[in-house]
């Protein structure tokens, strides 16, 4: 498999499992044209007054050492920076990046009762952020604190559910 493909669909298993331990049902677009890779969506009431809340995010993983200080300094492309920033949409969108070493039998562990998938994933809203000059790229800083978790997800569609993000 291709390795870009590979990383994709470990970052899609690893925030599918945090999903479905919160208990959201996951979807996506059949194209990816408006920078989100995967949508999360609760079903009913959950904590505002939208019913059937949802959150959106487009995914990364990377090899890279990214870590710069307290954040990962991720180079996104222009195109995603300008779809996350935008403030008029329905859902709220996140980035999340996932870092994860180049040797695949790092990522993971398994045996007779457990599997362990192993390296964070982070996450940040880029909502109303400013627009840049930059044409291809734009450097974000990822809170290295924002570990993409259970209670994340919860947190993030009760907001959703009030009209908010994170």
């Amino acid at each position: 498999m291709d390795p870009e493909i590979q990383k994709e669909q470990f970052q899609r298993a690893f925030v599918g499992a945090l999903a479905a331990h919160a208990g959201l049902n996951p979807g996506q677009d059949v194209v990816d044209d408006d920078s989100v890779d995967l949508r999360l969506k609760a079903r009913g009431v959950v904590g505002g007054m939208i019913r059937n809340p949802q959150i959106e995010f487009q995914l990364k993983c990377t090899f890279r050492d990214l870590v710069a200080g307290d954040s990962l300094a991720y180079p996104l492309g222009i195109k995603n920076y300008d779809d996350l920033r935008a403030e008029d949409l329905l859902s709220p969108r996140y980035l999340a990046v996932m870092v994860i070493p180049r040797e695949v039998d790092k990522w993971l562990d398994h045996s007779d009762d457990c599997m362990t998938l192993f390296h964070e994933c982070y996450w940040m809203s880029l909502r109303g952020y400013p627009q840049s000059a930059n044409k291809t790229s734009v450097t974000v800083h990822v809170p290295l604190k924002n570990r993409l978790r259970t209670s994340t997800l919860e947190e993030m569609i009760k907001a959703a559910s009030r009209s908010e993000s994170l």
